[in-house]
Parts: C-alpha cells; sequence; structure tokens
C-alpha cells in the first residue's frame, strides 16, 4: 500500500526522516519511531516488518518527495544512448546535493548498523540500474566506446557517480555544483562515447 494512501505509514515515515535528520541516524530504534509519531510500536511494525524495511521505504518516501520519477523522466524517454547518459549524469548530479544531508547520515551509519547498511546498498543498487540503462542504450545504439564491455562501463559509471566523489569534488575541493555537473558530463562522454 502505497504511503499516500495511508496516513499512518506516511506519518510514520516522515517521522523516521525528522528522526535521522535531526540526530545522524544514532539511536534511532523502532520505538523512537513509534514515539515520534505518536504510536505504538506495535503499529510501527504493523507496516513495517523490520527496521531495514522501515529505513528502506524512508529512502523511498524521500524519493518520492523529491519527485525523482520526473527527475529521470528525460532519462527514460531519451531516443539515442549520448541523450540517455547525458540526462542520467545531470538527473542524479543534480539529485546528489539534495538527498545529501540523508545521504550522510546512511554513510555514516553503515559502518556499524547492518540495517543503514543494508538500506543504503538497496538504494546505490537502484542508481546502479539507471548507470547500467544509460550504457545499454549506447551499446546497443553501437556507441559504446570500444574494449569496454556494458559491465565495465555501468561499474565505472556507477562509480564516478558516486556520492562519495560528489562530496571530494563539491565540498573537499570546493567545486560549485556547475563545474562538477559540466566535468561528470564532459568525463563520461570522453569515457564511454565512441568517437
Amino acid at each position: 500500500m502505497s504511503s499516500e494512501k495511508d496516513p499512518t505509514r506516511t506519518k510514520i515515515l516522515k517521522a523516521t526522516l525528522d528522526l535521522l535528520e535531526a540526530g545522524q541516524g544514532k539511536g534511532v530504534r523502532m520505538s523512537d519511531v513509534a514515539k515520534a509519531a505518536g504510536i505504538s510500536r506495535q503499529a510501527v511494525y504493523l507496516h513495517f516488518e523490520s527496521r531495514a524495511d522501515l529505513l528502506i521505504e524512508t529512502t523511498l518516501y524521500l524519493d518520492r518527495l523529491k519527485d525523482t520519477d520526473a527527475r529521470l523522466a528525460a532519462s527514460r524517454s531519451a531516443k539515442t544512448g549520448v541523450e540517455r547518459l547525458d540526462a542520467y549524469v545531470t538527473a542524479w548530479a543534480g539529485y546528489i546535493p539534495e538527498i545529501y544531508p540523508m545521504a550522510r547520515v546512511f554513510l555514516a551509519l553503515k559502518e556499524t548498523d547492518a540495517e543503514a547498511a543494508e538500506a543504503w546498498n538497496k538504494r546505490m543498487q537502484d542508481m546502479r540500474e539507471g548507470c547500467e540503462a544509460a550504457i545499454n542504450a549506447l551499446d546497443r545504439d553501437g556507441t559504446l566506446k570500444a574494449g569496454l564491455t556494458p559491465k565495465q562501463a555501468t561499474d565505472i559509471l556507477w562509480t564516478l557517480l558516486s556520492v562519495r566523489n560528489w562530496e571530494h569534488l563539491t565540498i573537499d575541493c570546493g567545486w560549485p555544483q556547475k563545474k562538477y555537473l559540466q566535468f561528470l558530463k564532459n568525463t563520461t562522454r570522453d569515457l564511454f562515447v565512441a568517437d
């Protein structure tokens, strides 16, 4: 059942998101979520089997709030592989700054929290599927650079688009977002598109 049609589920997801953002993820247990949502712990478990499920659904809830489907529309409807690659890179690169506060929480938690790691890994696998779709579109068009298999190219693109790389370039190195995006678009074309 979608959270938009179930106000209790929405309340739980919102409370989880708020707790994660406020406390950098520390100590967010099912009982904490129940208290913040003003419901019983049992009610939380009626909606989410486990804490891992709750954390995964919270990341999906954030995606709905940020309307990722609209962000990815240009990539999904692109006519060529090059267009799809550019659109996907643009969408993801523009999304990272908006989700970075939550991503930072999961990156910190995943080292010691198996359920947070599961949620983060699930979301990064979803992102990898977007990378794979862009690379496969290049391969179908015959425009994937020679010497790269689609899997190798997907692995490289997935790595280039990591939150940690964005963090290093924009925060640690001080690159403006516009420069970061242009660098990624130029680099991905150079790496993956045949001359």
